[in-house]
């Protein structure tokens, strides 16, 4: 599957949303060069091929490699500069069991605090995600998978929790990209789709068992990978 064509995604966002700050834009589309492995693991961050990439400036390019850098998803490595950090197969159980936590408050404060139109706003990207999953389209069920996450994260408010799950869940798409032969795409629209119905349904129960269910999938699949 041929990954999104960055620099095109990065003037789009600019069109779209033309208010928000420009290294907010640049972290976002750095991310996606990470999880998608379009930046492999061990591989080096020269900020100027960034900026170039991206179609953005070497300012706002430098600030969001300073919060990645900060957050662990950019390595700083003596004599040998910025590196796109490792994926660790025993370190990822330990970001599942931490993701974990955050999905189940997310996913409670997005059932009591969702507006009528984010609660349909979610159900409709869930909906994408299977229709994606049914036709075994990796980048467009991934495409979905984001516009779920950013509603869920909207509607909780809770913007502390939201700040912490980030980069957790940047490493789960990348480890995704990494070991998709190993998945089950099926499953997991599945279980985004409980998720997304028990946030609608604006019971707390089932949103939360929604996102269990959720990270159960993503549990059996790291280990799976990781026995193999």
């Amino acid at each position: 599957m041929t990954p999104p064509n960055t620099a095109v995604a990065t003037r789009a966002s600019l069109a779209a949303a033309p208010s928000r700050r420009a290294a907010d834009i640049a972290y976002d589309a750095i991310e996606t060069l990470i999880a998608t492995l379009q930046l492999k693991p061990g591989s080096p961050v020269v900020e100027a091929e960034i900026a170039e990439r991206t179609g953005l400036g070497r300012t706002p390019v430098r600030e969001a490699l300073l919060r990645m850098t900060s957050i662990g998803l950019i390595a700083q490595q003596p004599r040998r500069g910025l590196l796109v950090s490792s994926i660790d197969l025993a370190d990822h159980l330990d970001v599942l069991a931490t993701r974990r936590v955050l999905e189940n408050l997310i996913a409670s404060c997005s059932a009591r605090r969702a507006s009528g139109t984010e609660r349909k706003d979610i159900v409709r990207a869930a909906e994408k995600m299977m229709k994606a999953a049914a036709r075994g389209h990796l980048d467009d069920y991934m495409q979905a998978d984001h516009e779920l996450d950013c509603v869920n994260h909207q509607a909780s408010r809770n913007f502390s929790a939201v700040k912490s799950v980030a980069p957790l869940i940047v490493q789960c798409r990348r480890f995704w990209y990494a070991y998709q032969h190993e998945g089950e795409i099926i499953e997991a629209a599945q279980a985004h789709m409980e998720l997304a119905q028990g946030i609608a349904s604006g019971s707390e129960a089932a949103a939360v068992a929604g996102a269990n269910r959720l990270l159960d999938y993503l549990e059996r699949f790291a280990r799976k990978v990781i026995d193999n």
